[in-house]
């Protein structure tokens, strides 16, 4: 059940941040509106993942998978480049995530 809330709190995060990006310097009300929800939602999925998951791990998994997620996006839909750094550094990220998860919990 904690890996269900996480999902859902990564995929509201990949739309409060691509909706971030549609209210123009928070001057679009509805935009806005929908921003913060999704967020709120982001948040309260996250919470309820973390009574199943230890912290590190969900907090880890859910703030690399919604970078990686959000660059691929950020590339395809709003056009934005990307440069050999950014991608070592995305790399970086997922190994970090991946030590995070494998070696993490002291259980």
């Amino acid at each position: 059940m904690g890996y269900l809330y996480l999902f859902i709190a990564v995929i509201c995060e990949i739309l409060g941040t691509n909706l971030l990006k549609t209210t123009d310097g928070f001057t679009k009300p509805l935009q806005v509106a929908e921003c913060l929800i999704s967020y709120l939602f982001c948040f309260y999925t996250l919470s309820k993942a973390i009574t199943f998951i230890p912290l590190s791990v969900a907090y880890a998994s859910w703030g690399a998978i919604g970078i990686i997620l959000i660059t691929l996006i950020s590339v395809l839909y709003w056009k934005e480049s990307i440069n050999i750094p950014t991608l070592i550094g995305l790399a970086f990220i997922v190994i970090g995530t991946l030590l995070v998860n494998l070696y993490g919990s002291v259980d």
